[in-house]
């Protein structure tokens, strides 16, 4: 095995295993081998975007692009990178350009979706939800989408139907479950929406807003101590600097209860 191949095998070797300041190192030294490679800077990008360098894995993806032009998983990961950073109409091309190379696929009209609905355009992005179950009529990224959009719209019923819809097709889905539980806790059912939220937590401990809508329920039954120890888990997960104002409110939130409990 040549030093590049022992070097890309190390670095995917360390992305499997959540190592991913192991597969940086790996990985450069592999472009350094070889800058032809596509494989070795989609690879770096990958590792990159998960330690939240999206800058840095944006210029990777991009390099690895020119090298590889029909790859639709390197051009969603590009695509989400744009969409973390804010990037929209960067991120709305790149998913465009994924429709250009194959016209299948359901996600890409997902991922266009959420960057309209990032913009308010409500009614475009239920368009472009519609249009990727027409391709794919059980994609559960897409009900989801479109219970998200339901929601948000107060269209309760809807947004319930499709979360069961995910539920049906796969009941360990927790961003479903997740939902649900802030459909029930806003119409104030919270004994559906803690078994919701419970479920999310359980099937994805890293999906930071259902602990924070779990020590919510819990503050307004006046549960404080299981309202407390969930807000101390959403500020121990997330690490957003998008969240940063509600980390903020949530930080003096448990201050305040560790006060009353003192």
């Amino acid at each position: 095995m040549s030093e590049f191949d022992a070097n890309i095998e190390r670095g995917r070797e360390a992305l499997e295993s959540g190592a991913f300041g192991k597969a940086v190192d790996q990985l450069r030294k592999a472009v350094k081998l070889n800058a032809d490679s596509a494989e070795a800077h989609l690879l770096l990008g990958e590792a990159l975007s998960e330690q939240g360098e999206d800058a840095a894995a944006i210029a990777e993806f991009n390099t690895g692009l020119k090298l590889d032009a029909e790859n639709v998983d390197a051009r969603y990961a590009l695509g989400d990178c744009y969409f973390a950073t804010h990037q929209f109409a960067a991120a709305l091309s790149t998913y465009q350009d994924i429709l250009k190379i194959d016209p299948q696929q359901a996600d890409a009209w997902v991922s266009i979706g959420l960057v309209h609905s990032s913009h308010g355009n409500a009614e475009q992005a239920l368009e472009d939800y519609h249009k990727a179950l027409q391709i794919d009529p059980v994609s559960v990224f897409a009900l989801n989408s479109l219970g998200d959009i339901y929601y948000g719209l107060g269209h309760n019923e809807q947004a319930l139907a499709q979360y069961r819809k995910v539920i049906d097709l796969d009941p360990d889905d927790a961003q479903a479950h997740f939902g649900l539980c802030e459909l029930h806790y806003d119409l104030e059912d919270y004994a559906a929406a803690e078994e919701e939220g419970l479920a999310a937590v359980r099937l994805d401990p890293g999906l930071t807003y259902a602990w924070l809508t779990l020590g919510n329920i819990c503050l307004d039954e006046e549960r404080t101590e299981e309202a407390l120890n969930y807000f101390q888990e959403f500020l121990a997960l997330e690490r957003s600097p998008d969240a940063k104002e509600i980390c903020a409110e949530v930080a003096a939130v448990v201050a305040g209860l560790k006060a009353e409990l003192d």
